[in-house]
């Protein structure tokens, strides 16, 4: 008993992220059936984000806010000398 007991709270949002991928996975076919569009791309994003949960809590990593951050500036600054490499005079259909 006490194995199972460590393993679920060792588990605990591995499992959780589980669950909720399910039912973002039922409540998006759902949507989609009943013609929801809105709803069905919600439900998307939703199952999207747990899945990179579980991913990111199976690896071991661990994204704290000042990790966040980081990685918010890397991809702005990138994005910014993409932009400033860009020609000035694009091309028109």
């Amino acid at each position: 008993m006490g194995t199972l007991t460590a393993s679920m709270l060792m588990m605990r949002w591995e499992l959780f992220s589980a669950v909720m991928m399910f039912f973002a996975s039922t409540f998006h076919v759902k949507c989609r059936q009943r013609r929801h569009p809105v709803l069905a791309v919600l439900f998307s994003g939703i199952g999207i984000g747990m899945s990179c949960w579980f991913v990111t809590g199976l690896l071991g990593i661990s994204l704290s806010s000042d990790q966040l951050y980081a990685l918010w500036n890397t991809l702005k600054g990138s994005f910014l000398d993409t932009l400033s490499r860009a020609p000035t005079d694009w091309p028109l259909p």
